[in-house]
């Protein structure tokens, strides 16, 4: 057993729609899961576990409906738990509410830790091991198909390795087809792997499997070395959701096995889907995505460092592992006062401005300026844009603002504010005056007011994200501000940023440079229905 060929084909399992929901603040509906579920189908994952039916009237009811989805790839799996101590299977509620679901596959998960089994479930290990064979056996005669979670697998291996083992074999007789190693603490470190996949592998023929916690922060790595190890599944979540500090992620799982590890985890075609998917759950989580995460973060393949950017336009390979179309992802470069004449040159071709005959010294040492005073354009792309833009003698054409006030007023328990703008557009002078919950709001107001009959394409444009950062604390309210503002059109979505020591000011620019920014790159079904760019 131990001379056994690697599988070129690892078997990914997915429980982001039950595992990953364990992440504090995070909740699907059922509406979330199932999305989720047809988006994970879409890129070809073998298994998706749709949560724990019984443990909830919501889960419950999620696979009422899910079973009835029709699936292209993936096959939906159940979640449930081994009887309880003393109890006949054919008695047991949650095998019965396996059964209900209608789910051709089932993980029953069961103790491999002896110290659970005579402390957390109290009764004896032998009881322990009947309850995960009794469990297994009735549902394979009731036609089920089964996988088992050894919990705790890797601890209980440390402590008892023989009860372990016993559970294993207990499964594995009963009919189980794989078995999954747990490392349910999250504690495992690489190093160790190795030696607890050889031993199951001497212990059992069925196919191993493995899930792994981010506790140590090595979920991913254990993940790797077993399927090096011989593991044949490896369970996982979309951008490492989870509990505590969350699962291994399946997407980067995925992306070294078929990139690094030269084995096919994906149907053909569907590792250029990873950058989609992560952001699309994210989405449907109604988390931030991690700009930072591996292959498919927004940053994964972004340069700052000026020698970086320059060794990058020669040679892509100098400074990323592997191309970021492969995942999904594209390349970035970051335009700061770290970089360089290349790291601009670079910036405005990704962002589709020619700057032949721009004075790049000129313009870099603008940058570095108001990156000097507290400016940063790393996520605001908008407003670099339009700084390269003005550089070159380029003023936006769409409005003109002759100047803007705002007040705040106490009235009975709340205070309002109103803003009045005075602007010029479309060959017209707009006086408007409009009220908010805050300043920032109400000059929003006032503006989108002033532009709306001659920019109804405005209604789209909705700010999303309103962010004020202190730049010099020591100085109290004198102190300078920068502020960020994230807005979206429904189709795409850009940063513009304002800094100044009035924070209305602050917000003005970055609002006044959103919009603009908007109006230069209108939505694309405005263009197909005859619009046209300003370029």
């Amino acid at each position: 057993m131990t001379g056994r060929a690697l599988d070129p084909h690892p078997e990914l399992y997915d429980t982001t729609l039950r595992d990953g929901a364990q992440r504090a603040g995070l909740s699907y509906s059922i509406e979330d899961r199932l999305r989720i579920l047809h988006r994970l189908d879409g890129i070809g994952v073998p298994y998706v576990e749709g949560g724990w039916p019984g443990a909830s009237p919501r889960d419950t009811e999620f696979f009422r409906i899910a079973v009835r989805e029709q699936l292209s790839s993936s096959t939906l799996t159940a979640f449930g738990m081994t009887r309880k101590a003393g109890e006949a299977p054919d008695r047991s509620a949650v095998l019965r509410d396996l059964l209900d679901t209608g789910c051709g596959v089932v993980c029953v998960v069961g103790k491999a830790w002896d110290r659970h089994v005579t402390e957390a479930l109290r009764t004896t290990l032998d009881e322990g091991v009947a309850m995960v064979g009794s469990s297994i056996r009735f549902l394979v005669r009731e036609g089920l198909r089964v996988f088992f979670d050894a919990e705790h697998f890797f601890d209980g291996f440390r402590g008892n390795p023989a009860y372990a083992m016993d559970v294993l074999r207990a499964a594995e007789d009963a009919g189980a087809e794989r078995l999954i190693l747990c490392d349910t603490n999250g504690g495992t470190l690489p190093g160790d792997v190795p030696a607890v996949l050889r031993a199951a592998r001497e212990a059992v023929d069925a196919p191993l499997g493995v899930h792994f916690h981010q506790d140590a922060g090595c979920a991913v790595a254990n993940s790797l070395v077993a399927l090096e190890s011989g593991a044949h599944q490896v369970q996982g979540t979309v951008n490492g959701y989870g509990e505590r500090c969350g699962n291994a992620d399946i997407l980067t799982i995925a992306a070294n096995v078929e990139l690094k590890m030269g084995r096919r985890a994906l149907p053909e075609g569907s590792l250029s889907h990873l950058s989609e998917v992560a952001h699309y759950v994210a989405e449907v989580a109604n988390l931030p995505p991690d700009s930072h995460q591996p292959y498919v973060g927004r940053y994964a393949f972004t340069h700052k460092a000026g020698l970086h950017a320059s060794a990058v336009a020669r040679r892509a390979d100098a400074y990323e592992h592997v191309p970021p179309e492969a995942v999904g992802n594209h390349r970035g470069i970051v335009a700061s006062d770290l970089g360089g004449r290349s790291t601009l040159v670079l910036k405005a071709r990704e962002l589709g401005i020619d700057i032949r005959g721009v004075d790049l010294v000129g313009l870099l040492r603008t940058l570095k300026e108001k990156e000097t005073g507290g400016y940063t354009f790393e996520v605001a792309d908008a407003s670099l844009e339009l700084l390269i833009r003005r550089h070159d003698g380029w003023r936006q054409p769409f409005f003109e603002v002759e100047s803007f006030r705002v007040s705040v007023d106490r009235r009975a328990d709340q205070s309002v504010a109103e803003a009045t703008v005075k602007v010029r557009a479309g060959g017209e002078r707009h006086i408007t005056t409009a009220e908010g919950a805050g300043p920032v709001g109400a000059l929003d107001n006032a503006l989108r007011q002033a532009l709306a009959r001659t920019y109804p394409e405005l209604d789209d444009m909705v700010l999303v994200d309103y962010r004020v950062r202190v730049l010099e604390e020591k100085r109290g309210t004198q102190a300078v501000v920068r502020v960020l503002i994230d807005t979206t059109d429904g189709e795409k979505e850009w940063t513009t940023v304002g800094v100044s020591d009035n924070i209305i000011q602050a917000s003005w620019e970055a609002l006044e440079d959103s919009l603009a920014y908007g109006l230069l790159h209108p939505r694309a079904d405005r263009v197909a229905a005859g619009g046209e760019a300003v370029s």
